[in-house]
């Protein structure tokens, strides 16, 4: 989630990440055990502001619950059971987030302090890591995330890498920073089967690959969440609500949620089905790590976190053991193999953030770094540094390059890139400290790694 509070709100903006806390967040962490979740810091940070906090709930009264009940005056007959699913989900969201005292960070926390769930770091504004200039903006990533991840959460090494984007070498820079282990995608450059054995790298940190196969048997275009019983996620209202269901006519709750049993019945045979074909060729156990953006389940997927909770719940009489990540690694031992520059994205390769439609934005990100490194270096300080800093940050987010090459989002990824970088040489040429709307992110960042780099 890129930093959107106080920058906008419909399509794109604080509607973007209060859909995410009340359809996502709060229903996977009310069911979720033994796994490992990412809070990115930059995430964390739009959470922790109290001035966001409060206007989470009136989004949620006014215009989710508030607009379900209006649809539920207006629709017809066939419609009601789909609105009323709609309203009962965002109801249930607010009790738990009054029960969290109104803070949407506290359900993460109280996950992980009853070690239901390993949480895990990652950079200060998700950006792609290899794509930095210089090593000293590496180290400000890193630093400025980890700093604030550990202050909230506490820190057990665990980091996800960005876009799962990797170069060789990178690990050392991550070992420097304290990472004990990372997530990479291989699938490009290794059997498939490969992927379920961890990875020693020379630095210290582990490689853990994803596997893309199981992965994508949700992240197809074919896959789980376009089950025709599904709610579309643009079949909406006029006030917003999911009405209609993928294969057409109106959303029936009840054969949905009986579509996300069945398909967490199927995945749980599937994975045990791989673990299986690994023992068998390898002799010895597999690690399965299945990684997804937590926003697939619910905000997007209607009925993810139902899945999920199926899936949590079978487990066991599957034949599958979950674990969390730093559980895992204490019983699998991790070989020495070669790691290739990869991502998990588009191709597996560096284009989505890389390439001439985004060339714009990924130059200009990387003249920036070297803009700041130059100026701070050259005795620019106070408050006027840390403002540009943060300007720098706030462009480095893998989102925009992703939403611009994409077309998803207008011009609002393209003008929040601008619009950060002029901020940039603003604070440098300034007199004075200005701080208009950088307010909350990265609030626990200092600029000694580009002093010290």
């Amino acid at each position: 989630m890129p930093y959107v509070e106080g920058f906008g709100t419909y399509p794109f903006g604080e509607e973007w990440l209060f859909d995410a806390v009340v359809r996502s967040y709060l229903p996977v962490l009310e069911v979720a055990h033994d796994l490992t979740m990412t809070v990115t810091p930059v995430l964390a940070d739009q959470l922790e502001d109290a001035g966001a906090a409060e206007r989470l709930r009136r989004f949620l009264l006014d215009y989710r619950i508030g607009s379900a009940e209006a649809d539920l005056r207006d629709v017809g007959a066939e419609l009601r059971p789909a609105c009323a699913a709609e309203r009962d989900r965002y109801l249930h969201a607010l009790e738990l987030l009054d029960a969290a005292g109104g803070d949407p960070l506290a359900p993460f926390r109280r996950a992980a302090g009853e070690g239901r769930v390993a949480l895990a770091a990652s950079s200060a504004t998700h950006a792609l890591l290899p794509l930095l200039a210089t090593r000293a903006g590496l180290a400000l990533q890193l630093d400025a995330g980890i700093r604030s991840h550990r202050r909230r959460f506490g820190w057990d090494g665990g980091f996800w890498l960005p876009e799962c984007a990797y170069e060789p070498g990178l690990e050392w820079g991550l070992a420097r920073a304290g990472v004990e282990w990372f997530c990479v995608d291989q699938s490009a450059h290794e059997e498939p089967l490969a992927a379920l054995r961890p990875v020693a790298t020379a630095a210290g940190p582990v490689a853990l690959p994803i596997d893309w196969e199981a992965i994508a048997w949700l992240w197809a275009l074919d896959g789980y969440p376009s089950d025709p019983a599904y709610a579309q996620f643009d079949g909406k209202s006029l006030r917003g609500m999911r009405l209609w269901r993928v294969g057409g006519g109106a959303y029936d709750p009840v054969a949905a949620a009986a579509a996300a049993r069945r398909q967490a019945g199927e995945f749980l045979a599937a994975v045990a089905a791989r673990l299986r074909a690994y023992a068998a060729a390898r002799r010895r156990r597999g690690l399965l790590v299945f990684a997804i953006d937590t926003e697939l389940l619910g905000h997007w997927w209607t009925e993810g976190p139902l899945w999920l909770a199926a899936v949590l719940e079978g487990a066991a009489a599957a034949g599958v053991r979950l674990v969390t990540v730093p559980e895992a690694l204490e019983e699998h031992e991790p070989e020495r193999r070669p790691l290739r520059r990869a991502s998990w994205g588009e191709d597996k390769d560096f284009s989505t953030w890389d390439s001439p439609p985004v060339a714009d934005l990924a130059w200009a990100a990387r003249r920036l770094e070297l803009r700041l490194a130059r100026a701070v270096r050259g005795g620019l300080r106070d408050g006027r540094a840390e403002r540009a800093a943060r300007e720098l940050l706030a462009v480095q987010a893998s989102d925009w390059a992703f939403l611009d090459r994409r077309g998803q989002a207008g011009d609002y990824a393209w003008r929040r890139a601008s619009d950060h970088s002029q901020a940039l040489y603003e604070a440098i040429g300034c007199d004075r400290v200005t701080d208009p709307r950088m307010r909350s992110l990265a609030p626990d960042m200092t600029l000694a790694p580009l002093l010290e780099s």
